[in-house]
């Protein structure tokens, strides 16, 4: 088609349309809803990360007003205990000129009379260098060894080597769990330390006025993310606060907070509970007891989750309303941008369901009026190009039709060939066997009429050789005939019976062969393969040859494996033994058919066949012949 009647097939049509300007404004107001939801993005990362930062602080402030509040009330409690090192002092006096009126040794001591003189009110207790409390007037901590709390043990060692008075404080008795005052002194000779534990009921009462949980109150009040608070003391024992199904766990917990002196946490967002381990240090070195302790305390998270979760709902909220704004003014901006597009898509859809003569329709600006003429340009030459190749459709047919009956003739010729040239071949194999052992009867004949001649027995049996080698070469392709041309059908043999069957035929004597009960995967020209190899291993060994054929089973295949002592195949001809017309390099080598027959037949029945040395490492020791074939099953199928 010509360009004028492009031109005149296209209608353009004309119409006042917008300024450009006005489109790129639409498409910078588009690219505002990415800009939009991008400060959405940054502004809610903000909020989460300031609330975050902000649950932090308020964590670290009380933990940090917990650990001043928890030194404060030990100062005072500290205070208190230290009145009561006077007396414990003087108690002393009595325990130590007791020791040395019994002569160092603790057990002539009348504990129980010191005890009384001292009022009743202190218990005494002889430690020994083991730790373990060997004497006392308290029964309940007779044994009581101290190897069990190894820093205690450690402070205790060190008074006892030692020659002052060492004050103790307040603490919870180990096995009663009442409040006592301790003292300690070494004994004079340094082997024994000397314990006073004094028992008041005023104890309870004057620490009473100083509790922990009470300190601590006001600052976990003033923080609502706290939901529980327990204080355990060095052993693990629970100060304050209420009992736990799971208190195992959390007791090792507090353990390991306390012996790696550190803060450790735990968070069950299942529960939506953060349990942080507080370690609060109060070691004094003037004091053999550990007061340190560990502030259990469970955080709520689901607290911070719900705020963070309205925030992210009013963020959404207004994401939502901006997304939608911005979306009414797209669509109505790709409404007016895409119309002339979409006329154009209209009439090219119609063009490419065949509609070839179909008019490209343009309202729009100019730049799609030079579209819509490229287009139907483009509608003209693929018109060309549609004719052009029906054309060249046309003449392949044509030509494929005749090409079609030329292969079929040629086939047809081709088969008709084959058979006759398998025909042929059945002829002259079957003649020129018959003229063969023809033949070989009439040599024999004649060998045994030349008796006494050399000469004339020695070309006579040159000749029946020949013959035999004729017989063989026509033999050999008469089985290769039959592998090529033959379809694949396997079933069980009976390998015993076809490997005794074959020895018998040989003409070598002494074969040894042990028998065997497998069943192989094979067919009737199995027999062609002993054939061969017990007639290549008679051929090449010399007349004191030994043979032997072996048979294992491994697994679902069967090793066959057919072994002389002849003079073995070098190394460098074993890879290319079993190719076509690969002959031996002794004189009496032969037509270089039987071993790639053997090769043929063994892979017809899905195995592989190799040569190998009689004795490992040795090729002049004589020749293995192995090749593998796939066992029949028991039923007798394939």
């Amino acid at each position: 088609m010509s360009g004028e009647d492009t031109r005149t097939t296209v209608k353009r049509v004309v119409r006042p349309s917008f300024p450009l300007m006005l489109y790129l404004l639409v498409a910078i107001l588009l690219a505002m809803a990415p800009v939009v939801c991008l400060l959405s993005f940054v502004d809610s990362a903000a909020v989460r990360q300031e609330l975050e930062e902000n649950t932090v602080e308020s964590r670290s402030q009380t933990e940090s007003g917990i650990t001043l509040s928890m030194n404060l009330v030990d100062t005072g409690l500290k205070l208190f205990d230290n009145t009561l090192n006077h007396e414990m002092r003087e108690g002393f006096d009595p325990f130590i000129a007791e020791y040395e009126r019994a002569g160092g040794d603790p057990g002539k001591m009348n504990l129980s009379r010191i005890k009384e003189e001292l009022g009743g009110r202190m218990d005494l207790y002889i430690i020994n260098e083991g730790g373990v409390i060997e004497y006392t007037t308290y029964p309940p901590d007779l044994g009581c060894d101290f190897k069990e709390i190894p820093s205690f043990y450690d402070r205790i060692t060190e008074i006892r080597l030692g020659d002052a008075f060492s004050a103790d404080r307040v603490v919870a008795e180990i096995s009663t769990g009442e409040l006592r005052k301790y003292a300690y002194l070494p004994s004079p000779d340094h082997h024994y330390l000397f314990e006073l534990g004094l028992a008041e009921s005023e104890f309870q009462r004057y620490r009473a006025a100083l509790k922990y949980r009470d300190m601590v109150r006001e600052l976990v009040d003033l923080n609502p993310d706290i939901t529980e608070i327990r204080i355990f003391d060095c052993l693990g024992t629970r100060i304050t606060g209420e009992a736990h199904p799971d208190d195992d766990r959390r007791l090792a917990m507090v353990g390991e907070a306390y012996r790696e002196r550190a803060t450790l946490e735990v968070e069950n967002a299942t529960a939506g509970e953060l349990t942080r381990y507080l370690f609060i240090d109060m070691t004094d070195s003037n004091y053999a007891s550990d007061m340190s302790l560990v502030v259990e305390l469970t955080y709520n998270t689901k607290v911070a989750e719900t705020k963070l979760a309205g925030i992210l709902d009013q963020h959404t909220s207004v994401l939502l309303i901006a997304i939608l704004c911005i979306g009414c003014l797209s669509a109505l901006a790709a409404h007016h941008l895409t119309r002339p597009i979409r006329t154009l898509v209209e009439d090219v859809d119609a063009v490419a369901h065949g509609d070839l003569s179909h008019p490209i329709r343009v309202d729009g600006d100019e730049e799609f009026v030079h579209l819509a003429e490229s287009v139907w340009r483009v509608v003209a030459s693929l018109k060309e190009t549609m004719r052009k190749l029906r054309e060249s459709e046309e003449e392949n047919i044509r030509y494929s039709h005749v090409l079609e009956e030329q292969v079929r003739e040629r086939t047809a010729d081709l088969e008709e060939s084959n058979r006759m040239a398998t025909l042929y071949l059945d002829i002259m194999g079957h003649d020129i066997n018959n003229a063969n052992n023809v033949a070989s009867l009439y040599a024999d004949l004649l060998l045994a009429d030349l008796e006494g001649e050399p000469e004339a027995e020695l070309l006579l049996r040159k000749a029946k050789m020949g013959l035999t080698k004729s017989m063989e070469i026509v033999r050999n392709v008469n089985t290769i005939q039959h592998i090529q041309g033959g379809a694949r059908h396997l079933e069980p043999i009976d390998l015993d019976l076809l490997i005794r069957r074959e020895i018998e035929r040989s003409s070598i004597t002494g074969i040894a062969y042990a028998g065997t009960t497998v069943a192989v995967l094979a067919d009737d020209l199995l027999s062609e393969v002993f054939a061969n190899l017990l007639g290549n291993a008679g051929k090449f060994g010399g007349p004191a040859v030994e043979i032997a054929v072996r048979v294992e089973e491994r697994g679902d295949e069967v090793l066959v494996s057919v072994e002389d002592t002849g003079p073995g195949v070098p190394d460098a001809i074993k890879p290319r033994l079993f190719d076509r017309l690969v002959r031996g390099t002794q004189a009496v080598a032969g037509t270089g058919l039987g071993l790639y027959i053997c090769r043929m037949l063994i892979e017809r029945y899905g195995g592989k066949i190799w040569a190998d040395d009689r004795i490992p490492g040795r090729p002049e020791c004589g020749t293995a012949i192995r090749f593998m074939l796939r066992k029949a099953e028991e039923g007798g199928g394939p």
